[in-house]
C-alpha cells in the first residue's frame, strides 16, 4: 500500500516537473524570439575579435562562451581543434533531440571525429587562422531544414555572400595565454541572414534550438578544459631530453 502511494506521488511530481520544464522552455523561446537581433557589440573591448570581424562585421546572433584552463594556450588550442563532441552524452542527446523533432535522417557516411576535421568534411571552410591560437570557420546553410547541408564558401567570398534564402554562420575557437601555464579558451558563433524571409525562418528556428546550442557550447568548453589540462599534466611529467 505504501509502495503504491509512493508511486502515485512520484508520478504526480514527475508530471508537475514536466509541465514546469515545458513552461520554462516555452518562456525562454518566447524571450529569445522577442530579443532576436539585439546583439551586444564588443568593438573596443578586450573580448573583441578583429579576425572574426573581417568576415562578419554585422550579425543578428552572437553566442560567446569562455573557460579558464590550467594549461598553456597552445595546448588548450590543440585540445579544442581535436575535440570529439560525440564523447559527450549531453551533446549526443541534444543532437538526437533535434533529429527526432525535425525528422532528420541518421548520418550514413563516416566523418572524422575531431572538431576541425569534422567541420571541414561536412561543408565548413577555414576562413582564417592564427596558428596555435585561433581559427575562424564559416559556412552557409538553411539550418531549419530537417537534414542540414553546409556549403563551404571561400574566405574571399564569404563576407559578400548575400544570395537570398540563406544563413551565414561563422565561429571561432581561440586560446589566449594568461601565464605560461594558464589560458582562456573562447568560442564565439555569429549568424547573419541574407534576406527577410531567411531571417524570419531562422528567428523561429533559433528560438527553438538556442538552449541546446548553448548547452553544447558549454559542454564542449568543459571537455576542452579537461583534455587540455590532461595533456599539460602529461607534458609536465615527461622527462626532459
Amino acid at each position: 500500500m505504501l509502495l503504491r502511494s509512493n508511486m502515485r506521488a512520484l508520478a504526480r511530481w514527475t508530471a508537475a516537473a514536466s509541465v514546469l520544464g515545458a513552461a520554462a522552455y516555452a518562456a525562454h523561446a518566447g524571450v529569445t524570439w522577442l530579443r532576436y537581433g539585439c546583439v551586444r557589440a564588443l568593438k573596443g573591448s578586450e573580448d573583441a575579435d578583429p579576425l572574426l570581424d573581417q568576415f562578419m562585421p554585422t550579425y543578428e546572433v552572437a553566442e560567446r562562451h569562455s573557460i579558464r584552463t590550467g594549461a598553456p594556450a597552445a595546448t588548450a588550442f590543440a585540445a579544442a581543434c581535436d575535440l570529439d563532441l560525440q564523447r559527450s552524452r549531453t551533446i549526443r542527446a541534444v543532437i538526437r533531440t533535434r533529429e527526432l523533432v525535425l525528422g532528420s535522417k541518421p548520418q550514413d557516411t563516416e566523418i572524422p571525429k575531431t572538431l576541425l576535421a569534422m567541420a571541414k568534411a561536412t561543408g565548413w571552410s577555414v576562413l582564417a587562422e592564427i596558428p596555435g591560437r585561433e581559427v575562424v570557420v564559416g559556412s552557409v546553410t538553411q539550418p531549419w531544414a530537417a537534414d542540414v547541408v553546409f556549403h563551404a564558401i571561400p574566405s574571399e567570398e564569404f563576407t559578400a555572400f548575400h544570395k537570398p534564402g540563406w544563413v551565414k554562420i561563422a565561429w571561432i575557437f581561440q586560446a589566449d595565454a594568461i601565464s605560461s601555464n594558464e589560458s582562456i579558451v573562447r568560442t564565439e558563433t555569429r549568424v547573419a541572414t541574407t534576406d527577410p524571409a531567411a531571417r524570419e525562418k531562422f528567428r523561429r528556428y533559433w528560438a527553438f534550438v538556442s538552449p541546446g546550442i548553448r548547452l553544447i557550447r558549454r559542454s564542449a568548453l568543459r571537455m576542452v578544459k579537461q583534455e587540455a589540462e590532461r595533456r599539460h599534466s602529461e607534458e609536465s611529467r615527461a622527462p626532459a631530453l
